[in-house]
């Protein structure tokens, strides 16, 4: 039943955000326009380091999963972790809801470790990735408020902000207080009444998935992961910039910085299959922060190059992430096979 409500608010939200960011018949025609005259030889520069960038990016965000892994006693070397990494985070846009999610710990479970343990690992690398990108957003907007801000802005920051300030103090609770947690969970899903021996099921998973919010109190391997993810989110932000530059755009580098993490933000929620239109409506939208509204407001020139330029941040970002999921399925580490039996494993664990 979860399961299915997922993929509904997901479609609901390709629907949507498809929708918001469709291009009709004027617009078509300017997005052309800049494509025709846009210099690759001027821009070549731009688009190196931005691949560079990308390169920095995949690295560190996979190599930070086994500071997460080595509290719980597992560590994988470097090969499987690239390889299994990189397929799991093509799932992540392939499939919808998040459930791409489920593929990392599923490919790991093949390998004797738990799956349940795993995922708590993916939970906590989740919440502090949302955690930083919202301290970010919200600093951003802090610094721009006044007059002529958007009504939206700071709401949004609060609510971001918020989720995963909450989200953290739920992981902090359960590590300390991992039977009650459990209990409390269990409690409001009302499953003890309605399907005791599920409830007793899903309680031995929770208790198991708590113990990959190990690394929360490792003070040798947790502060080596808030490392590897700033440099990831520095990478991330500074790809932004950098390209944004190549299409001529006046964004400063914190603007940059501040629309990678309303996008980051804006992604948490149940994901497009592969975030088509939800990826540029919120990249559109942190836009209108630094250049003006009409970096979001169709038939302007301003419109016509923002829509560009968020188009080919999507398509260059999906482009590599499918090259390296695609490349990490050709290894002896991880087979077809395997991913789609994770990928199973994960929509029974969803549903």
């Amino acid at each position: 039943m979860r399961l299915a409500i997922n993929l509904g608010l997901s479609f609901a939200m390709l629907a949507l955000c498809v929708w918001l960011v469709w291009p009709d018949a004027a617009t078509r025609a300017q997005l052309a326009a800049v494509f025709e005259h846009l210099d690759l030889a001027a821009m070549a520069p731009e688009l190196a380091i931005y691949v560079a960038l990308l390169v920095v990016m995949q690295l560190t965000r996979s190599l930070r999963w086994n500071s997460l892994l080595a509290p719980i006693g597992v560590r994988v070397p470097t090969g499987p972790l690239l390889a299994i990494s990189a397929v799991g985070f093509m799932a992540i846009l392939a499939l919808p809801a998040r459930l791409g999610e489920l593929v990392r710990p599923g490919l790991l479970r093949r390998r004797g470790v738990s799956g349940s343990a795993a995922l708590g690992t993916v939970a906590v690398e989740r919440i502090v990735d949302g955690l930083l990108v919202s301290l970010l957003v919200f600093g951003a907007c802090v610094a721009l408020r006044g007059p002529a801000s958007p009504r939206w802005m700071m709401p949004t920051a609060y609510a971001a902000l918020a989720l995963f300030a909450a989200a953290l103090a739920f992981l902090l609770c359960a590590r300390k207080w991992p039977d009650a947690t459990v209990r409390w969970s269990l409690t409001l899903s009302l499953l003890p009444r309605l399907a005791p021996r599920l409830a007793a099921a899903i309680g031995e998973k929770l208790h198991e998935m708590i113990r990959g919010f190990a690394s929360l109190a490792d003070r040798k391997h947790f502060p080596v992961f808030v490392v590897w993810s700033a440099i990831y989110w520095a990478a991330n932000g500074a790809g932004v910039w950098v390209l944004a530059h190549a299409f001529g755009l006046a964004l400063s580098p914190v603007g940059a910085f501040a629309v990678m993490g309303l996008i980051a933000v804006g992604i948490t929620l149940p994901n497009a299959p592969g975030m088509l239109g939800q990826f540029q409506w919120f990249m559109l939208l942190g836009l209108t922060l630094y250049l003006g509204p009409d970096a979001n407001t169709p038939h302007t020139a301003l419109y016509a190059t923002t829509f560009a330029f968020a188009n080919t941040h999507y398509a260059l970002q999906q482009g590599w992430y499918l090259l390296c999921g695609a490349l990490g399925l050709a290894t002896p580490w991880v087979s077809i096979a395997e991913a789609r039996a994770a990928q199973k494993t994960g929509d029974h664990a969803a549903a």
